[in-house]
């Protein structure tokens, strides 16, 4: 369900739309239907009009839909409110993102970073409905006098925060006494969309056999490896989580020590998917997170992949680069251009260049 605002652009709306599909796609659901409503303003009980809501529940009654997701974040009194009037589950962009970094985590980092967004995420939202909590942390000794179970739910959601965050800390110690002993080397950060392409260029670059899917966010964990054919320089890759347009700021927070790889680089390479039709979007997306992070002052240089598939000729900028060096025209499937990628990134691992 996508709501559209005056001021909206079109292709904008219609392209966060079709990246909702897809992650609920990824999340493992069969998307039957997409529904939208042109509105002046958001309905503060509803999100939606109230028409809509009924037009919505003989859809969902009609397909035998068990889930309806909006593309925007709700506040708890609509999804109340959505739920009660739909006679289905109800989630919001945030939570389906959420669900899907729960399902692909795999390191003991990512699983603590993403449960602590979750509930980070669960907390201002609880309501009565949530008493399998005190079951799940332990039931003797948590209520204390007077205590309903609500304010029962929120202290033992507080306390499972405060443990995650000491976790977190433990980790991130870790990861500083790590980055010490790699002082001595020239440390370089692929960043991109979700799906550009990132982990298929690590692996060009680094002869390295991760993970590569064709699906959003198959990579959360950050995998460093040493740049191969760096003719004698010590220079350290790192394949990073995607960035995604409305990423959730819980997420953001919560993969503090992991965004530290990119905040702490000495070379950042924007991997953009060249293919896609709004890819320059795209790129604006990555720069807004990277700004976020505080990383938007680090050397950058672009990687336009995918150009097998691309419509657009890049031949027009140069032979795989245009005359500044900065961007760089590649197919890691196919490995085109890799080699002048290369190149570049050894010539400025020199202490005297720079990008």
């Amino acid at each position: 369900m996508g709501v559209k605002l005056p001021g909206a652009i079109d292709y904008e709306f219609d392209e966060s739309l079709k990246e909702l599909r897809l992650l609920s796609t990824s999340a493992g659901a069969r998307v039957l239907d997409i529904i939208t409503q042109e509105r002046k303003k958001i309905d503060p009980a509803y999100f939606i009009g109230k028409g809509k809501v009924s037009e919505i529940r003989e859809k969902v009654e009609g397909e035998g839909a068990n889930i309806v997701v909006f593309d925007e974040e709700l506040a708890p009194a609509q999804i109340r409110n959505l739920e009660n009037g739909l006679g289905v589950k109800v989630i919001d962009r945030t939570t389906l993102i959420l669900d899907i970094f729960v399902k692909r985590a795999k390191t003991n980092e990512a699983k603590v970073q993403v449960e602590l967004a979750q509930l980070n995420h669960l907390l201002p939202r609880l309501t009565r409905q949530w008493t399998h909590l005190s079951k799940q942390y332990g039931g003797i000794g948590t209520k204390g006098p007077g205590e309903t179970q609500l304010e029962t739910d929120r202290r033992l959601i507080n306390n499972k925060i405060k443990i995650l965050k000491k976790k977190l800390k433990k980790i991130d110690n870790e990861r500083i006494t790590q980055r010490k002993n790699r002082l001595d080397l020239y440390r370089v950060c692929l960043v991109g969309y979700t799906n550009a392409g990132k982990s298929t260029l690590f692996n060009c670059l680094t002869k390295s056999g991760v993970t590569t899917e064709n699906r959003l966010f198959s990579t959360l964990d950050s995998t460093t490896r040493k740049l191969s054919d760096s003719n004698g320089h010590k220079i350290l890759m790192t394949d990073t989580v995607g960035f995604i347009n409305k990423l959730p700021h819980q997420l953001v927070a919560s993969f503090k020590s992991t965004l530290d790889e990119v905040r702490l680089a000495n070379l950042l390479i924007h991997v953009v998917d060249f293919s896609h039709p709004h890819y320059l979007k795209r790129i604006a997306n990555v720069s807004e997170v990277l700004a976020e992070i505080g990383a938007d002052k680090i050397p950058i240089i672009m990687a336009f992949n995918k150009i097998d598939k691309s419509p657009e000729p890049y031949a027009e900028f140069g032979h795989y680069f245009t005359p500044d060096l900065r961007n760089f025209f590649i197919s890691s499937i196919k490995k085109q251009g890799i080699e002048h990628l290369i190149k570049r990134i050894t010539f400025l691992a020199d202490d005297n260049n720079s990008a």
